[in-house]
């Protein structure tokens, strides 16, 4: 399960013209921080990577193998003249026949394999939020409460129906799906509501 805060720098941008969570594969997704041309081309290199895998070996590709090809890649891009690093870090989700991974890649090619975890702005702040309440039986339902809760700390409130944006990827049919406006509002709405009541008890 991805979940991003995507609040646009001025009132004129439109809001769904922003991207940061991206299809790889039918059971893999990708959350992206920093410049957005270089999270697309990882992204395009993540999609054909993918689509190599399957092609070659007849089975989608492992989360693990994919994240270790992007990881690859950035890293080439750190050891030679002539060209910078990739100014985008990305968080790769997805379900293997193992269960559910979630990976996190940072522009020097490092990998770290997460249970929850958060990249960009405010990465501290949400990270403490996981590190208290995040429980290993975790339900969906519970998972993108938690990310929304951390996404509400990281922004210091400033969660909208507008900034989120969340996919899940679900553990039985292992299919990427984003989630619908109405949903979304759905799951905002609870939060603001439950955060409400939780400054008013303070």
């Amino acid at each position: 399960m991805l979940v991003v805060d995507k609040r646009p720098t001025s009132k004129l941008v439109e809001p769904k013209s922003i991207e940061k969570i991206f299809q790889i594969d039918e059971h893999i997704g990708a959350a992206t921080s920093g410049l957005v041309a270089d999270a697309r081309a990882l992204v395009e290199k993540a999609r054909m990577e993918s689509q190599i895998n399957k092609i070659t070996y007849n089975e989608p590709i492992r989360v693990e193998g994919l994240a270790k090809k992007i990881c690859d890649m950035k890293q080439m891009y750190t050891q030679h003249g002539g060209v910078r690093p990739f100014g985008s870090a990305l968080i790769i989700g997805g379900v293997n026949e193992s269960g559910c991974k979630l990976f996190e890649t940072d522009p020097s090619g490092a990998l770290i394999e997460y249970k929850a975890t958060a990249i960009g702005a405010g990465r501290q702040i949400a990270m403490d939020e996981f590190e208290k309440k995040y429980q290993e039986d975790i339900k969906l339902e519970e998972a993108i409460e938690l990310a929304l809760d951390a996404v509400y700390e990281a922004t210091e409130g400033k969660t909208t129906v507008a900034s989120a944006e969340i996919a899940v990827i679900d553990a039985k049919d292992k299919k990427f799906r984003k989630l619908s406006d109405e949903e979304i509002t759905e799951h905002v709405e609870e939060l603001l509501i439950r955060k409400s009541k939780e400054e008013e008890e303070d």
